[in-house]
């Protein structure tokens, strides 16, 4: 990349090294103007909620044709209906069948306005930002309006991990939105950790997790760790426990470099 001025920039700093001269005393406003490359162009969306023009759509209201099932690979099996998708827990977890590195996620998800229960068995469920044999990281999804549980498992957690900054939970019933910023962890040759993942996060557009550097996969028992993986799908968690399932709506994604 060759920027416009350089040659003058790196003259003009050498010189004021030599006569002790502050550089901005030397220099025109123009020495600091960077022209290119240019910013690609994208339009947004209508809302902050609408997907940008280079958003890929994981879910339209339509179709699961973006997804499979996460135990076998087959198709996805959850409700489809009035724009909505609708966890059906026989069916299990669900994966995208394409796999990401780093990027943005919009997700819209609802506790049911008739949920049942208490702490974790309350509208339980999860996205975990990467999945597969290595295990997956966690962002918590579970009903946190008047509803106590343990802090680094309430709505917006990093599951075990980081309890949300605060809680910006809706009443059942409403819609709530997750925006995330994923950024993937880095192995060197011999497998070990180069740089850990990271996750910034907004809960209805409150910032509930803030550049958090991740301990390792999200465990329900034990402590956190790392394993070696690349790329990884995206998974919507079926949880187990007897409360009324919960639904999803206008789900996109930015892939973000690496």
């Amino acid at each position: 990349m060759c920027f416009r001025n350089a040659v003058p920039l790196a003259l003009l700093l050498a010189s004021a090294a030599a006569s002790q001269v502050p550089v901005t005393s030397t220099m025109k406003p123009s020495d600091t103007e960077v022209w290119k490359p240019v910013p690609v162009v994208v339009t947004p969306g209508r809302t902050n909620a609408d997907p940008p023009s280079d958003a890929l759509v994981l879910f339209d209201g339509k179709t699961l044709d973006a997804w499979e099932s996460a135990s076998d690979g087959s198709r996805a099996k959850w409700l489809v209906g009035n724009g909505l998708l609708t966890v059906d827990k026989a069916a299990g977890d669900i994966r995208t069948k394409r796999s990401f590195t780093n990027y943005q996620l919009h997700i819209e998800w609802r506790i049911p306005e008739n949920i049942t229960g208490t702490s974790q068995e309350r509208g339980n469920s999860g996205v975990f930002l990467a999945s597969g044999p290595f295990g997956g990281y966690e962002l918590q999804i579970v009903d946190s309006y008047n509803n106590p549980t343990y802090v680094n498992g309430q709505a917006a957690s990093v599951y075990k991990q980081y309890p949300p900054l605060v809680n910006a939970m809706r009443k059942p019933g409403e819609w709530q939105t997750y925006d995330v910023i994923w950024t993937a962890p880095t192995f060197k040759a011999d497998g070990s950790l180069g740089t850990p993942a990271y996750v910034t996060a907004f809960h209805n557009g409150v910032l509930v997790q803030d550049h958090v550097a991740l301990k390792g996969v999200t465990k329900n028992t034990g402590l956190p760790e790392y394993k070696t993986h690349g790329p990884a799908p995206i998974l919507l968690q079926a949880h187990g426990d007897p409360s009324p399932p919960i639904s999803f709506r206008n789900i996109w994604l930015r892939p973000l470099p690496r």
